[in-house]
């Protein structure tokens, strides 16, 4: 495929070397018409340098293949770092349209290079020759990965079963992105409209006024309206007195893409679930968990289960006296939509307290601040706005880091962290641009949060205060790796590693002294008292047993559909099948007939979380356990920041997971810290 010169052009003035400070993109300039052209530009360049590779005539070395294969492809990662964030942060039907475009097209690419017979036996000559080659320490990691990853991708396949495998790979690519745009097409298309502003008159004031606005702005002449996005979605269901509002929010959440029409997600959820089983099988092993926990820190079906398994033994009995006692303040039997609300009103009456209390006290730019004066007294590191970075939307803030010993860039850092149209929910970070060698990456964090309203500055929530530096966690992960290669670098660790760095950042809301730093009146600059302090923090492990057994039920849902080892029938009842998998830590209501979370499951069918949601408490299980070393030390201790930083963040891939975990540590994980934290022990 010949690229037209004005593509080329622009793919090199607009995405792969860029005129702009730092080489940044200029997203001022970037069209949505770019990415088709610049798409086909940077796919054709990328087939020259595979096929440079395939038929240099020299014989293979680690230089001309494995290294030229990790350098490979530097336009297209380009593209795709711009083009794959606006599509989840800032979409729009014609984006939609070219990710489906060209889903085919690009995993094709994939597998020309991982089923390409030519290629793989260079790497294998290369490999064979490991022990005499003189290779330092990443690159015998790259060498090694490289041919872990080719063989684990099909490479040793024949010829015949290769070919079913890029064809099963082709079509889950696209099943996953199309469920995805389902997701997003539902939720942007439901909208909830309430005129008594006493259902409304419990919740925050920012949520008020914004749905007011919304509400004016639809041609409606007062009252209020709502859309799934968090905030909206956690505010009716926390706050609002009205149980019959509160079930409509609830099913229009719980019954997403599984009730018929073009955006039904039911078929496509098994075309997937049943997609990578055949993969995995092909590849010879028994089920896709087998498949993707091979390399991982928990790396078989049984490790996992057993996980699972113990803390639901550990949690279940608090989860239920936790139930028992909401069920009790409501004087009636529970349903589904109760539950966050009466858990509000416990914690309120029982604890004395209200996260929305707290809001006043978390204005975004305070929490701004208070984040980056924590990584900075951590890490020695400042966060410099900048205004000669382009942005893509006007919410969005751009930083310049810098090593304050050394004044050197660690890298850019953009924030966004309002909802929008054609912005998915949820919280991520992503890459614009990754690090290797010399170059530094550019971070993306990516959040829904409170916005300002013509009265109010954007307020945040304890919970909203977390997910940031859960976030922020991921961007440092980023920010301070030190790889020699790219695919060894920052979060590119194993599934079950890569959430340590974010949920070790969220310690530190439960610290006063921390908090302490931050968290004054929007209005009168007035410090957090202590007695509301004290109250959140000996409120924030409330509910332990509920979330950890809502999490669970998550990670058993997702061993289930792949520890199989037979597919789903055609038109297997995913409902049932859901139900049945996460009934052993049921202790809520069952929802009505007709609801499934599955068919939204964004994080296991188009968000690459399969067979890897158990992570989380994994993770946190991992966090407990780390942060317990600075508890032991001080919480700013700047010998046990710098050898979390040293030993785990600027590693990246550089050495097994479990490895790098017990140079910091000094030992292998432990699981009490966690429960003792929840206070479960």
């Amino acid at each position: 495929m010949k690229a037209s010169s004005t593509a080329q052009t622009i793919l090199d003035q607009l995405f792969v070397n860029p005129s702009t400070p730092y080489g940044a993109f200029p997203f001022d300039r970037i069209k949505d018409e770019h990415f088709a052209p610049t798409f086909r530009a940077a796919i054709a360049q990328y087939r020259a340098e595979l096929a440079a590779i395939i038929e240099n005539p020299d014989p293979p070395t680690f230089a001309n293949t494995i290294v030229a294969l990790e350098e490979m492809g530097s336009a297209l990662d380009a593209v795709e770092g711009v083009f794959f964030n606006l599509l989840h942060a800032n979409s729009n039907a014609q984006l939609m349209a070219l990710a489906e475009e060209l889903s085919p097209e690009l995993t094709a690419l994939g597998n020309d290079t991982s089923l390409s017979p030519e290629l793989f036996e260079r790497i294998r000559i290369v490999y064979e020759q490991r022990e005499s080659l003189n290779l330092d320490e990443a690159d015998r990691r790259l060498l090694e990965n490289c041919y872990d990853g080719f063989t684990r991708q099909g490479a040793l396949l024949p010829p015949e079963k290769k070919e079913i495998l890029r064809t099963l790979r082709e079509e889950l690519s696209l099943a996953t992105l199309t469920f995805g745009n389902h997701v997003i097409k539902e939720e942007n298309a439901f909208s909830l409209y309430i005129d008594q502003a006493d259902a409304v008159a419990p919740l925050p004031q920012a949520i008020r006024e914004k749905t007011a606005s919304a509400a004016l702005e639809k041609g409606h002449k007062g009252g209020y309206l709502f859309d799934l996005s968090f905030p909206c979605y956690t505010a009716i269901m926390k706050f609002c007195p009205d149980p019959n509002i509160r079930q409509q929010m609830y099913l229009a959440k719980a019954t997403l893409c599984c009730h018929g029409g073009e955006t039904d997600n039911r078929a496509i959820t098994q075309k997937i679930v049943n997609h990578r089983l055949q993969i995995a099988q092909l590849l010879g092993y028994k089920s896709y968990a087998d498949y993707a926990l091979e390399k991982r820190m928990l790396n078989t079906p049984e490790q996992v289960m057993q996980l699972l398994t113990d803390l639901r033994e550990s949690y279940k009995p608090t989860g239920v006296k936790e139930m028992e006692a909401i069920e009790r303040l409501k004087g009636a039997p529970l349903e589904p939509w109760d539950v966050m609300y009466y858990i509000e009103q416990y914690r309120e009456q029982h604890y004395a307290f209200s996260q929305e209390e707290l809001r006043p006290y978390f204005p975004l730019h305070r929490v701004i601040e208070g984040v980056f004066g924590l990584a900075s007294r951590l890490y020695d590191i400042s966060f410099i706005p900048t205004k000669e970075l382009a942005i893509y939307h006007p919410d969005v803030l751009p930083y310049r880091v810098q090593d304050n010993k050394t004044k050197q860039l660690l890298g850019l850092l953009y924030l966004d962290f309002f909802p929008r149209e054609g912005k998915r929910s949820g919280a991520w970070m992503n890459n614009l641009k990754e690090q290797r060698g010399e170059r530094r990456p550019h971070i993306l964090l990516v959040m829904n949060f409170t916005q300002a309203t013509k009265d109010l500055p954007s307020l945040l929530s304890p919970n909203e205060v977390n997910t940031f530096l859960h976030e922020f966690g991921h961007g440092l992960h980023g920010l301070l790796t030190q790889s020699k290669y790219t695919s060894l670098s920052g979060t590119n660790v194993t599934r079950d590693f890569v959430e340590l760095p974010s949920q070790l950042m969220e310690n530190w809301l439960l610290q006063p002294e921390f908090v302490k730093t931050f968290a004054l009146h929007f209005q009168t600059n007035q410090p957090l008292p202590e007695e509301l302090l004290g109250k959140m923090i000996e409120a924030e492990g409330y509910p332990a047993g509920y979330n950890t057994l809502r999490q669970l039920s998550f990670g058993l849902l997702d061993m289930a559909y792949h520890t199989l080892e037979a597919p789903l029938p055609e038109g297997c009842d995913l409902e049932q099948f859901e139900r049945d998998a996460t009934a052993s830590v049921r202790i809520v209501p069952p929802a009505p007939k007709g609801c499934m979370g599955s068919t939204s499951f964004g994080h296991l069918f188009s968000g690459g979380y399969a067979a890897g949601y158990y992570g989380y408490k994994w993770s946190e299980v991992l966090d407990a356990d780390a942060f317990s070393l600075f508890q032991e030390k001080g919480i700013f201790n700047p010998e046990v920041a710098h050898a979390f930083r040293t030993h785990i963040l600027e590693k990246g891939d550089l050495r097994e997971a479990m490895e790098l975990y017990v140079a910091f540590r000094g030992r292998k994980p432990e699981i009490n810290a966690l429960l003792k934290r929840d206070h479960i022990l």
